[in-house]
This record gives C-alpha cells, structure tokens and sequence, in this order.
C-alpha cells in the first residue's frame, strides 16, 4: 500500500500538481506511513514543552528555495556573525519548492523558511503547527493579468466568459478572484484553467486560454519575451507579500534567535534595494535566468523581513477567506490565532 502511495505522489509531482494540494497530500502521506507502520499518527497539536526543540536552540535550521531572501543572506554571510554571540550556528536547506520546505517545517526537520502569501493558508487549514514570525513589504507590482497584445479584452469587465489559466490554490488564484470580484464578475462566469506556469504559458501562446494570471519571474519573463498586454497587475488587488514561519516549538522559546535573523535578514534587504546589479549577480546563476528579466524581477519585490502586522494579518484573512468561499480549503480559518507573539 505505501509503495503504491509513494509512486501515485511522485506521478502527481511529475504531471506538475498544484502547489498547494501538493503540501496537503505531503501531509497525508505522514498518515499514511504511520498506519502502514501501525504507529500512531503524528500530531500537530502537541505542545511546545513537549517538543524536544523546546529548549534554546544551538543550531538553527533554515529552508530556502533559490529565488528566496535567505539566499541572499546565506550568500552575505553575515547571519552566522550576528548569531555567535548566541552561541547559535545556521544549517542552510534548500528547496525546489514551497510545499516540501512547509511539509519540513510540519515535521520539525527544519526551524524556519520562507513563503509566500498562499501557502500558509493551506497549511493552517492542515492544523500544521507553524506561525507567522514575520513578512515582507508589499510587491504588489510582481504578477499580473495578461492577454494577448492584439485581444480583444480590453477591461477586467471583458474577462467574463472567458477561459483564464492559472495555478489553482497560488497567489495568482487570489488575484484572479479578486480582480473578477472587483469587476462585479462571478467566479462561475468564467472557465478556469489550472495550469502550471509552464503549461500555461505554452497554452496562452497557442491561443488555447484567453488570458493568463502569473507571478514573477515568469511574469517579467513574458513581458519579455512575448507578445502580451497586461490588463492588470496587482497593485491594489493584492499585496503578495512574503511570509516568514516557524515551527511552533521552536519559536516559543527562541525568540532571540527569531530576532538576530530578521534584524539580518532586512540589513541584507536594505543592501539589496540599494545594489540591485550585485543581486542580479548573486540569482542570476542559481536560477538560469536572463539577467534583464530577474533585474525587473529583483527591482519590484522586497526582499525584507518585518514584523508581523495587523494589516498582514488581515490580508491574509482575506485570503483565508476567498479560498474557503472558493472550496479551496476545508474549513474557516482565524489567521490571528497563528501570529507568533513573543513572550507569550
């Protein structure tokens, strides 16, 4: 049964599954192996006092994917500095993906890593013991709604009726639903599309779809590279923001460690807005993207680590809210009750 279980996953993986059902089926496939192994379940409601990472740590565990903050301060070198007064030494994790580092941050095999703004919405749906330490500056210039440059849509308005590609359960979900909803256009008035940036992006050029919703780098990449006019970016409709998360027992009793790597994290954003060029040198060999392209990615996002804020919070709710009301998630959520709150 579990090898059965493991070849369907990594079929689903292959075929380019959604991101997000992707991170839930990571979390029942630990379901799985427990009742193939007639073990109990794991738990995500265990307390931090019961955890074995409940005590200062000594070493702290990063995950990062390559087109990520922490990799540019894992290039700069400065985060291992800042923590020696602590006692503290860093582990870097890299990432394909959002869903396999959430599903390391479930399991406690990692501390912290790095989103952004729908994944941890899926994984608080999944009762999945992580909170929001910290988030970026809005970059609510980095995705957009394309069409082609010669079609006839002209307005959000003209989007109705129309077969739209996105990637179900991303960031470009929610821009979609709120530029619809902006627009006095219900969900049922169009025909979604859900596709991977790759597929979408061969399906918009073969005229297959009438408009795509994609998010940076492949974003700037088509602004690039093909033939498109954008009818909207998100600029108010969505913040896009980056998340930071924690796992639950390490956070609590870790606070000072939690701190040393955001005051670093927005010393080396800072560097970052004012050295664009150097940045582009850093990402432009890991992610084998044209220097051009990634410099319009890196000159509208944020790289910065901020505490979290009620208007975060609220954006997310929002969020939270627009899947449930979609069925994207099983279940109400209260983003509030999963805001790390130091001390507590």
């Amino acid at each position: 049964m579990l090898k059965r279980l493991i070849s369907f996953l990594a079929q689903l993986w292959r075929s380019h599954l959604s991101l997000a059902v992707l991170f839930l089926l990571g979390i029942s496939l630990n379901w799985a192996i427990a009742a193939c192994n007639n073990t109990p379940p794991p738990t995500s409601s265990a307390s931090p006092a019961a955890s074995p990472t409940a005590t200062a740590a000594k070493v702290v565990r990063i995950g990062h994917q390559k087109f990520d903050p922490f990799t540019l301060v894992k290039a700069r070198g400065g985060l291992e500095k800042r923590l020696q007064p602590l006692g503290v030494s860093v582990e870097w994790k890299e990432f394909q993906s959002g869903p396999p580092m959430l599903e390391a941050l479930n399991v406690g095999s990692i501390d912290i890593g790095r989103t952004g703004d729908a994944p941890p919405v899926f994984a608080q749906a999944a009762n999945a013991p992580l909170l929001y330490i910290g988030g970026s500056a809005p970059k609510d210039r980095s995705s957009g709604i394309l069409v082609p440059a010669n079609s006839a849509i002209q307005t959000l308005g003209d989007l109705r009726g129309k077969k739209i590609a996105f990637t179900k359960g991303s960031s470009a979900n929610y821009l979609l639903a709120k530029a619809l909803k902006s627009a006095g256009i219900k969900w049922a008035d169009i025909e979604p599309a859900n596709l991977t940036p790759a597929d979408a992006r061969a399906a918009f050029q073969q005229g297959k779809v009438d408009a795509w919703v994609i998010w940076d780098p492949f974003y700037a990449a088509a602004q690039a590279q093909v033939d498109i006019r954008v009818v909207k970016d998100s600029k108010g409709l969505a913040a896009n923001r980056d998340f930071y998360l924690a796992n639950q027992s390490f956070a609590q009793p870790n606070p000072k460690i939690i701190e040393a790597i955001r005051e670093e994290t927005q010393a080396v954003a800072t560097w970052a807005d004012a050295n664009p060029e150097e940045v582009v040198k850093i990402l432009a060999p890991l992610l084998k993207i044209d220097v051009s392209i990634l410099d319009v990615v890196t000159r509208r996002r944020s790289y910065g680590f901020e505490p979290i804020q009620a208007d975060m919070v609220a954006e997310q709710q929002e969020i939270a809210d627009t899947f449930f009301e979609l069925g994207l998630i099983p279940k109400q959520i209260k983003v509030e009750e999963v805001v790390w709150k130091p001390g507590n």
